[in-house]
């Protein structure tokens, strides 16, 4: 089920792709679904996407 505010996205991926995901999110003390989140994140502020902060309205 997904956070309240959040949607849910089904999301296939290879799975050393997923293993390296949970490898680095274990190491940084979050979530898959966090890490993902955050990876994510910073990718699209790289291409230069301006995304609000967590909680910030939109």
């Amino acid at each position: 089920m997904a956070s309240p505010g959040k949607k849910a996205y089904p999301l296939r991926l290879p799975p050393e792709v997923l293993m390296a995901v949970e490898r680095l999110a274990a190491a940084e003390l979050r979530s898959t679904n966090a890490q993902l989140e955050m990876l994510l994140r910073e990718a699209l502020t790289r291409r230069g996407v301006r995304l609000p902060a967590p909680g910030e309205e939109a």
